[in-house]
């Protein structure tokens, strides 16, 4: 198991993250609501959230997901103009993605590749 996950609001349930499954797991998810602009006191697992999001630890961990998941989808979604999946089916579904994430891989080292040194 992980030690740290970074999660956008779609993955935000109060049930999930009070399992017991995922005690010791240090969870960033980011509530599925706009930020309120006072930081809520309830003591509600949204509101712990919010207050773990908000400090600076949390700022800086949450943030890296930038870097690090959000330019992937940007690329396959936005210049590459993959948008919907072609077949059907779980398991060609799957295959597709595969193909997808293989390409945007491929080209990834096509692009970062040296030219080879002229003869």
């Amino acid at each position: 198991m992980p030690e740290v996950v970074l999660a956008d609001g779609a993955y935000f349930s109060s049930a999930v993250l009070s399992d017991e499954t995922f005690k010791g797991i240090d969870l960033y998810v980011q509530p599925n609501e706009v930020e309120p602009r006072l930081a809520p006191t309830d003591g509600s697992i949204r509101a712990q959230m919010w207050q773990k999001l908000k400090s600076p630890p949390g700022r800086a961990l949450y943030n890296r997901r930038k870097v690090i998941v959000e330019p992937v989808f940007a690329h396959i979604k936005h210049l590459r103009g993959f948008r919907q999946f072609l077949l059907r089916g779980l398991e060609q579904v799957e295959a597709e993605w595969l193909l997808i994430c293989l390409t945007h891989n491929l080209l990834k080292l096509f692009r970062a590749a040296k030219p080879l040194p002229a003869t």
